[in-house]
């Protein structure tokens, strides 16, 4: 797998993921495990495969290829600001992240 600035070596991450076209497993955005692409330019989220877009989207980083929906997907922000503060979003945490969520905040979920 391809090192960047995305899986930052790892095989899979807690992320960040927001689906800008509709819902992620019934809500706006959630926060859950995804892993990558041995060149890393796509990531994998229960079932999904998004590829990376550079740069093309118009709000979102990377696209689901099957249903052509925008995703945006970031790395996990300590003060927990991975939404935009402008745009009310719903976020889940998910179950089996949810420790590693609080590790990369600081210890506060």
């Amino acid at each position: 797998m391809k090192i960047n600035q995305l899986t930052r070596g790892f095989e899979r991450r807690v992320m960040y993921i927001e689906n800008k076209d509709g819902l992620v497993e019934g809500a706006q955005a959630r926060i859950g495990w995804v892993s990558f692409s041995k060149s890393g330019r796509t990531i994998y989220y229960k079932g999904r495969a998004l590829s990376s877009i550079g740069g093309r989207g118009v709000r979102g980083n990377f696209m689901d290829a099957e249903s052509g929906e925008e995703f945006w997907v970031s790395g996990i922000k300590k003060s927990g600001s991975n939404a935009h503060p402008a745009v009310p979003t719903d976020v889940v945490v998910d179950d089996d992240a949810r420790e590693e969520y609080s590790r990369l905040r600081g210890g506060s979920a």
